[in-house]
């Protein structure tokens, strides 16, 4: 049962600004400047989820390999197009970017490496390896095709 000084008491727009000041501000990213470990740490679980999600086009594949020609042809047919192509691309440089920050995590988890100035060029090295394996993966796919 609420009583009036406890909706007094969440009332967020209330007038006198020490009873304003004196609440705990919650944590948020919009009150922390981003910096690359930071960065790299969401782009980490961003890429997570996103392979998560990409695992529906794996099973597309999949069944569409088991069902024969005419249900594979759909699929090859989306692949193929250039939305196709760029998914493909977006998906493997989440997966190397996912993969680069899982071995920075495991060598971080034997107590190498974590002090502030490493991991913060480790940050640098994982987004620049990972964009440059995603070139080197699709222009070695290219040649070969």
């Amino acid at each position: 049962m609420l009583y009036d000084k406890d909706v007094a008491m969440s009332d967020t727009t209330t007038a006198d600004p020490i009873a304003r000041k004196a609440r705990p501000l919650s944590p948020h990213l919009s009150i922390y400047k981003p910096i690359p470990t930071m960065v790299m740490s969401i782009l980490h679980r961003i890429t997570g989820v996103g392979l998560y999600k990409a695992s529906v086009l794996v099973a597309w594949w999949l069944v569409a390999t088991a069902m024969g020609p005419g249900a594979y042809w759909y699929f090859d047919a989306f692949i193929s197009s250039w939305f196709g192509v760029a998914l493909l691309v977006v998906l493997s440089w989440t997966l190397i970017h996912h993969m680069l920050g899982g071995l920075k995590h495991l060598i971080q988890d034997t107590g190498t490496g974590l002090g502030r100035d490493f991991t913060t060029a480790l940050a640098y090295v994982q987004i620049i390896a990972s964009l440059a394996l995603t070139a080197l993966v699709w222009g070695i796919g290219t040649m070969v095709n």
